[in-house]
């Protein structure tokens, strides 16, 4: 009988540890034992607290986060990988606030003025960075505002723009073919930073975007947070709109059917190559009063050398966004945005994972870099900048791990990799996943165009295969339905929101689960033969290719 009880006793705990942490004999196991689920839990405690006020871009808060992980990557004993020596490096950027004193009015076609609210009605920003941006002009709807010829799409379809202010729907076409903006995942044309780009490259001068949140994926509330304080931009020299925002949809109802439109009409008429632009006789009259200040804020970058002569030129990037949203002084009460959540805890991650690695003797082949970047939540600034500046040549990383928003509320059973099936590792993806007992998940949400919300989505751009590490779901212990009423709990309540706070009830187990399986597929990339590659026909193959030369 005894003899039965240690047998059965074996065989749960060797189930259980099995679980947490797969015994493989593989060259990682050290490094993913080394993993400590409350180094995960203080880390975010921290760095989410109101010592740091929200690690706001330019902020005092979001220095003083760079300061302290370039610390402890320090004490970790990483190399610096920043500028002169250092772990910071410095990333030059344009403070732009919209100001109270902006005036922004639609003039509709039978001549009745809507004065709009700042926050309430509209946001808007003047993208070509100057302290005042006037605006007189035609509105004319442009459906969603895309040009993509592979699709056989064209929203302009020659109009001539130049000039003008453009009105679109966030989102794209709707769809459930693959083959056509990639069914129900969203694409970049899409994302509301293609609409303003592609608005300013047609020579337009201001791009309205209409909010629906069925089609942004989130309220008006995190439009308005995200818009409200001071945003971060890079100089270039690209085109840009001096004026760049959304406005609520019952504004657009109003706009539209004073030109005779009805806004649902509208959206129908939008999901068809036919559609064609349409001048409203309406106009926009503005004036965009900004303060324009420069910029000083910092990705942090700590690596770690790999152990083979000949691949250690070659790398593996972590990577996180350690800022959020700050301070914002015109709330009352808790004006502080922690982002305990988003993204306290990828940073954490990414702490843990470095300490975990860098304290074993042995080493990856090929060199891993450890970086925390500032800006995300400006539009993924600080890995824009990066990608740009690596501190070894894109075409020399072999791979790019992403750790973004990983919800403290359990073990998770699935973890959803979007982008993962889009390079030549996702064979090694699959197999890694299966050892932990993760199943992998399509996106839940593909509409919501993850994919180019994060910065892993930086580095692909230039060439470097990257996705995403995210749980799924269906979480331990849990049916299914509990994963997806946490998360709409989450976009709800506390997204963006003052409330995303560290809370004692937080469960990071799941952290550490996938902080482990993080390090199984950076050393695995790590000590491949080969880089990594995109499959052929891919959207960022030419990048890779262009990497090269």
């Amino acid at each position: 009988m005894r003899k039965l009880f240690l047998l059965c006793f074996f065989l749960c705990t060797s189930l259980l540890f099995s679980q947490a942490r797969p015994t493989t004999g593989k060259p990682y196991d050290a490094a993913m034992k080394a993993v400590n689920v409350e180094n995960i839990r203080q880390q975010d405690k921290f760095i989410s607290s109101d010592l740091f006020e929200g690690r706001g871009t330019g902020q005092r808060g979001g220095d003083l986060a760079a300061e302290y992980i370039a610390t402890q990557f320090a004490i970790y004993g990483l190399k610096p990988g920043g500028d002169n020596g250092t772990y910071l490096q410095k990333v030059p950027l344009v403070g732009l606030t919209t100001l109270p004193e902006t005036k922004f009015t639609l003039v509709t076609a039978k001549g009745e003025p809507l004065t709009l609210k700042f926050k309430d009605d509209y946001v808007a920003n003047n993208e070509t960075l100057t302290d005042r941006a006037d605006i007189d002009t035609d509105i004319v709807f442009v459906g969603y505002g895309i040009q993509a010829p592979e699709y056989g799409w064209d929203d302009y379809k020659g109009v001539d723009v130049r000039g003008k202010a453009v009105l679109m729907f966030v989102n794209e076409p709707v769809s459930n073919d693959e083959k056509f903006f990639k069914g129900r995942a969203l694409t970049y044309y899409g994302r509301w930073t293609y609409k303003y780009e592609q608005a300013a490259r047609m020579g337009a001068v201001a791009c309205i975007l209409i909010h629906r949140t069925d089609l942004a994926s989130y309220g008006w509330e995190v439009v308005r947070n995200s818009n409200s304080a001071e945003r971060s931009f890079l100089r270039d020299k690209n085109p840009h709109v001096k004026s760049a925002g959304w406005i609520q949809l019952e504004v657009a109802r109003k706009l539209l059917a004073d030109s005779g439109i009805d806004v649902d009409q509208a959206f129908k008429d939008a999901q068809s190559r036919d559609f064609h632009p349409r001048a409203l006789g309406a106009k926009l009259q503005a004036a965009i009063l900004s303060k324009v200040r420069d910029v000083q804020s910092s990705n942090v970058i700590g690596i770690l050398p790999g152990s083979d002569p000949k691949l250690k030129d070659e790398a593996v990037i972590f990577s996180a966004h350690h800022d959020h949203l700050g301070i914002r002084a015109d709330m009352t009460g808790d004006n502080i945005f922690n982002g305990a959540a988003d993204n306290a805890t990828g940073t954490a991650m990414v702490l843990e994972m470095a300490r975990a690695i860098a304290s074993q003797p042995k080493r990856p082949k090929r060199t891993l870099i450890f970086a925390t970047v500032t800006a995300e939540e400006q539009g993924l600034r600080g890995s824009e900048f990066l990608g740009r500046n690596p501190p070894f040549p894109a075409g020399k990383i072999t791979l790019g791990l992403n750790f973004d928003g990983i919800a403290p509320i359990g073990i998770p059973e699935e973890t959803v990799l979007v982008g993962a099936e889009r390079n030549t590792f996702f064979p090694v993806v699959q197999s890694t996943a299966k050892a932990f007992g993760l199943t992998i998940k399509g996106d839940p949400h593909p509409e919501a165009g993850h994919y180019y919300r994060s910065d892993h989505f930086s580095f692909s751009r230039v060439g470097i295969p990257s996705f995403s590490v995210n749980p799924g779901e269906k979480w331990q212990g849990h049916p299914l339905e509990w994963g997806q009423a946490q998360s709409k709990d989450y976009n709800e309540h506390r997204y963006h929101q003052p409330s995303d706070e560290y809370s004692p009830d937080m469960i990071f187990d799941g952290n550490a689960k996938l902080a482990r399986f993080g390090i199984a597929l950076a050393w695995q990339a790590a000590d491949a033969p080969r880089l990594i590659e995109w499959h052929p026909g891919d959207e960022f193959e030419a990048a890779r290719k262009a990497s090269r030369k």
